[in-house]
């Protein structure tokens, strides 16, 4: 790892407590944040070992997965017990918790980054999929299993074999209705939803430059669908003005001596990647899923795909896909009906995608026989947004107002579906059951779903008719 580096080399060399050959490297980890799904095992493994945890200082739990959204109780026997549980395990070990009901509350993977605890170079560990959110700062950051937690919140460090790196590097000017969940569902497309396993991916390039924070984190929300290790971006002015002035964050002097020290995260020019993928965005329309991995993905003004055109594997993947969705090939994604539409997740909850839904429906309203909700990722979130009055669009439009939380993103709250429904959602996984036993997926960015609620179908805005002579429900 000597020479000239990449952005994730200079990470993981940071933060390498013990190197062996032929062995897993053993990484410091700076924080770790854990919720009530994945760490009551973890903290049973510790009592049992009779172990505490090291360093509680550097641990954040958030509520989340199984909190409800339309009210401030646990009613599910089964989420009632983790929540407990969670409660229980923070008050023994003195660890932070962000708990429903707390001003602070929301989606751990929303809530970090808004509340300051998240900074360029560190290494984040959760026992979340969705943890590589967070390399959107230039951290490296990905998500663990329950063994690993327990292993986390017993030393502060992590035994892991080293990945490989790959550059996705998107190009060209960026279309007016194409979105950063738009570049990551066409890059699944592109490679598959394990095109990038075994690796760490940094998205380069001026499209990335150009994003938003909340644009960069949606992108390297979604670099786990591709099979890869975690996603980065290298921090920039961008960053910066991002973090500056959250609570935790230095100012003054001791800020700008954090930002000399990550301005040197750049990956240095003679680097050398070991896979790389290029994407000309100019050539893009918004995408949409069709089938049950996020890699089954097209754009919206296409087909579904003929599995026949593919290999052996691909075809068997694809007739099941196809089966479990109930669609046939050649069939317009653009005339596909849908009955609920989910906008938040840890993927697409902030701020900017609740604009981006918010102004697709405002003097519109959602199609007779559907149902809408939107989910702010966070309490803070959900409050600006009140602030700035988006939830009266939504509700005017005839959208449900929700808490935060994770919601219909997984079926393991009350938000759950069932039965057959086709939901348009914002969210991350659209696997077999994922939101409810039997309900079909597709995943799409917040304009899309919006335009999809109004039309009772899926729709780009694009192609919605003038506000002036749209239907009135």
């Amino acid at each position: 790892m000597g020479g000239a580096s990449t952005l994730f080399e200079k990470v993981w060399r940071s933060h390498l407590v013990d190197h062996r050959t032929g062995e897993p490297d053993l990484l410091y980890i700076d924080l770790h944040l854990i919720h009530e799904v994945s760490s009551p095992q973890a903290f049973d493994g510790l009592r049992l070992s009779g172990r505490t945890v090291r360093r509680p200082e550097l641990t954040l739990a958030v509520e989340d997965h199984n909190v409800p959204t339309d009210s401030l109780l646990v009613l599910d026997p089964m989420g009632k017990q983790q929540v407990e549980a969670l409660r229980r395990n923070c008050a023994e070990h003195g660890i932070e918790l962000f708990r429903l009901g707390d001003r602070r509350q929301g989606i751990v993977h929303v809530v970090a980054p808004e509340r300051g605890f998240i900074r360029p170079g560190m290494s984040v560990v959760c026992g979340d999929s969705h943890t590589s959110t967070h390399g959107a700062f230039g951290a490296l950051a990905f998500g663990i299993g329950t063994t690993d937690v327990e292993h986390v919140l017993a030393t502060q460090t992590l035994s892991l074999p080293r990945p490989r790196t790959m550059a996705v590097e998107f190009t060209g000017e960026l279309p007016p209705d194409v979105t950063p969940k738009d570049l990551v569902l066409a890059l699944n497309a592109r490679i598959g939803a394990n095109g990038a396993h075994g690796h760490v991916i940094e998205y380069r390039g001026g499209p990335i430059e150009q994003m938003s924070m909340e644009g960069r984190m949606t992108v390297c929300n979604m670099s786990v669908e591709l099979g890869a290790r975690a996603g980065m971006i290298a921090p920039d002015k961008q960053t910066y003005e991002y973090l500056q002035g959250l609570p935790g964050m230095p100012d003054g002097k001791d800020f700008d001596d954090a930002v000399a020290y990550w301005e040197t995260l750049r990956t240095d020019l003679d680097a050398v990647f070991d896979e790389t993928v290029r994407i000309d965005v100019s050539t893009l329309t918004p995408y949409v899923t069709w089938g049950t991995n996020p890699g089954q993905a097209v754009p919206i003004g296409g087909r579904v795909p003929d599995p026949a055109t593919g290999t052996d594997a691909q075809r068997a993947a694809a007739e099941r896909a196809l089966d479990y969705m109930g669609l046939e090939p050649g069939t317009r994604m653009d005339s596909i009906e849908i009955d609920t539409v989910f906008v938040g997740s840890c993927t697409n909850g902030r701020m900017a995608d609740l604009e981006s839904a918010a102004e697709v429906l405002r003097g519109r309203t959602v199609a007779p026989g559907v149902r809408m909700l939107v989910v702010p990722g966070s309490i803070e979130v959900r409050q600006r947004a009140e602030n700035m009055g988006l939830h009266k669009v939504f509700i005017e439009a005839g959208a449900e107002w929700r808490l935060s939380g994770c919601s219909i993103c997984l079926g393991m709250n009350d938000d759950r579906l069932t039965g057959s429904a086709r939901c348009v959602s914002t969210s991350n996984r659209n696997y077999e059951g994922r939101q409810g036993a039997g309900v079909r997926t597709h995943l799409a960015a917040p304009a899309v779903a919006a335009a999809s609620a109004i039309t009772g179908k899926l729709t780009a805005p694009g192609d919605l008719p003038p506000l002036e002579t749209s239907c009135s429900r």
